[in-house]
């Protein structure tokens, strides 16, 4: 794929059309919006709902609570995976409370019922005391479309919804070189925010913020328009590659020492920094060679396929509407805000981060929360953002903008978004929004 310079930046291959709709604020404020993405967004795409590794035998289970549903994903004894609504059909009580765990028996707290891990009603008290007959064995668990990519398990409440491969595309063939299928999350955290989830997919939906709201990334993230390609599929889905391990060309740092920590990345792999003062744009190149040369030795078996440009580089995927997957060569984050059951005004945030097992390593070392133990779910938490407690240091500055945003959002002030050929993802993000909650526009 070649980086396109000029003006657009995008992808002459994969790009689409804007209409030019106002992004009004009412979209972030309105319960009356929100009750339409409830009504017409959420029940027709997929919601990845957990990883495949916590569900590894018979009878263990993983809930997703999405605004107002909850859903749990269990496993089955043929080694599939289904989805139910956590509700009981007696008298609707939610039936897991926990996020995950293993049971023969999904079991009511409320009068005891109890299901099997296919769904299926196994026990309850007082069988005969019910004009139907015994109801064991007849009633079931409502359940849910359930689909697996690689690491992930993903769910959907449409019964007529493309499949999910069809859904992700071009992502499982455009990530398949990593081999994401036995990474382990390492990173689980997540936070309740004070602003709309809508906010949060803006600002991954664009670059534009990286000087003002992430300057250090400036040193080994070339952050500069003519380097960075913009893609946008028909499916909604957009994505970006930057290129890593160069610094900006925003700024002059190629023609001095090698920045930090371009210069550590540089020893890591056996190249000596100060042979490329004066030329910083040159290391790319040299550890992609280094890669190459040592990565499989040093356990990276993942490296033999991946393209130069997955070696270095960084591919930032955004599914629409809600779901951001970034990847690199040695990490892969997801990075997801869910809507609020009620409040317009609030979300819930989620960053996991998970890495490729490397023989005999026991830690991954430089995470957004630090060096951390390589298994799962080594730093797993849920806060409320502003409390003190990090859900990693690039996504702090991300979430520190959103509750200032929100309330301008709401000033009459605000007559809609002034945006930049480069934000032109975020305007077909909104279009895409308008017609999925407000209904297409006429033709003509």
């Amino acid at each position: 794929m070649n980086v396109q310079t000029g003006a657009a930046r995008y992808s002459p291959d994969f790009d689409q059309p804007v209409r030019g709709d106002t992004i009004t604020a009412d979209r972030y404020t309105s319960a009356e919006w929100m009750e339409g993405e409830y009504d017409k967004l959420w029940p027709h795409i997929w919601h990845l709902g957990g990883v495949t590794a916590e569900l590894e035998e018979e009878g263990d289970f993983i809930r997703h609570n999405f605004g107002r549903e909850s859903v749990i994903m269990v496993k089955q004894e043929d080694g599939s995976i289904r989805a139910f609504y956590n509700t009981c059909p007696h008298r609707g009580n939610r039936l897991v409370l926990g996020d995950a765990g293993s049971t023969p028996r999904i079991t009511c707290g409320y009068h005891g019922w109890q299901f099997d891990p296919a769904g299926t009603l196994v026990n309850v008290q007082d069988p005969d005391d019910f004009p139907e007959g015994n109801p064991c064995g007849k009633v079931k668990l409502t359940e849910l479309r359930c689909e697996t990519w690689g690491p992930f398990v993903f769910w959907n409440m449409d019964p007529h919804a493309a499949p999910l491969l069809e859904w992700l595309k071009p992502f499982p063939e455009r990530l398949a070189g990593y081999g994401l299928e036995n990474w382990v999350r390492v990173i689980n955290v997540s936070a309740d925010c004070e602003f709309n989830w809508k906010i949060i997919r803006d600002n991954f939906n664009e670059s534009y913020h990286l000087p003002t709201i992430h300057p250090e990334l400036a040193t080994f993230i070339n952050d500069g328009l003519p380097t960075t390609l913009f893609e946008m599929y028909e499916n909604g889905h957009n994505a970006m590659w930057m290129v890593g391990h160069q610094a900006t060309t925003r700024q002059d740092f190629h023609t001095g020492e090698v920045p930090a920590p371009l210069d550590d990345v540089a020893s890591a792999w056996g190249i000596d920094p100060s042979e490329y003062k004066g030329r910083t744009g040159d290391l790319r190149e040299a550890i992609i060679k280094a890669k190459r040369e040592l990565g499989p030795g040093r356990g990276y078996k993942n490296y033999d396929d991946m393209t130069d440009q997955q070696l270095v580089d960084y591919f930032h995927c955004t599914l629409f509407p809600n779901l951001t997957i970034t990847m690199s060569p040695e990490q892969c984050q997801i990075l997801r805000t869910e809507p609020h059951p009620t409040d317009p005004a609030k979300c819930v945030f989620q960053h996991w981060c998970l890495y490729p097992p490397v023989e005999g390593a026991k830690e991954v070392k430089g995470t957004p929360m630090g060096d951390l133990p390589l298994r799962h779910d080594a730093l797993a938490h849920h806060s409320v953002y502003g409390d003190g407690v990090s859900v990693g240091y690039v996504a702090d500055q991300d979430l520190s903008i959103g509750t200032s945003q929100q309330l301008g959002l709401n000033s009459r002030g605000f007559t809609g978004c002034f945006l930049t050929r480069q934000e032109k993802r975020i305007q077909r993000f909104h279009e895409l929004l308008n017609d999925v909650v407000l209904g297409p526009p006429p033709h003509g």
